[in-house]
């Protein structure tokens, strides 16, 4: 199988339950609940397509490009990590789009190969391969959850039909309340603060490499 990569870079993961950890960022092209271009803003299936800022089509972004094998995509992400790994455990991280598009066990497996753990973030609405390391999932309201359990359950509020409480008990061992981002970020930022503080099993999460101006 061959793999469509929008691009593939070095940072530090921006959000969620692993915030401030360096890692590889490998993002997918395509995702299945909308097409990623503006004319469509509209249309998608799932109500993100009203405020998602990822790009994700194309394969055109900072190395990027189609990867011809599991293996050479593998090296690839292991050629953005410093080459001193003496001090702490390589991650990656599978995103998109959505990842589980096209995040497969010989992918998981070659990365693994290279030292890496594995983490992925997905929309939920196809299952994760077991091998996988990590897993965040972020529902996306209009979409069926089919991943119901993992590591971390990241959900942009506020969503119509897709409250917090809907989540609660499911099987993620971190639940995480993001503020959705564009011109209402202020005030919802407030409202997560304030439900965040009247439930404290969420925890507020910020989108650190906004903040930071990374990628």
């Amino acid at each position: 199988m061959s793999y469509a990569v929008k691009e593939l870079f070095y940072t530090l993961q921006g959000e969620g339950a692993q915030a401030g950890r360096a890692a590889v960022f490998l993002r997918f092209a395509g995702c299945n609940l909308w097409s990623g271009l503006e004319r469509d803003r509209e249309r998608g299936p799932g109500g993100c397509s009203r405020w998602c800022d990822t790009q994700f089509v194309g394969t055109n972004g900072p190395g990027g490009g189609r990867f011809v094998s599991a293996e050479v995509l593998a090296d690839a992400v292991a050629g953005a990590w410093p080459q001193d790994r003496s001090t702490a455990q390589p991650m990656v991280v599978c995103t998109g789009g959505e990842p589980l598009l096209q995040l497969d066990r010989p992918l998981v497996d070659a990365l693994h190969a290279q030292g890496f753990l594995v983490a992925v973030e997905t929309n939920g609405t196809r299952p994760v391969p077991p091998e996988v390391d990590w897993i965040c999932v972020s529902p996306k309201s209009g979409s069926e959850l089919v991943q119901r359990t993992g590591n971390e359950l990241k959900l942009v509020f506020p969503q119509s039909g897709f409250e917090p409480e809907r989540f609660e008990g499911l099987g993620f061992a971190h639940l995480i309340l993001q503020p959705m981002d564009g011109p209402d970020r202020i005030r919802n930022t407030q409202a997560a603060l304030e439900y965040c503080l009247e439930h404290p099993r969420w925890r507020l999460g910020i989108q650190m490499h906004k903040v930071l101006g990374i990628p």
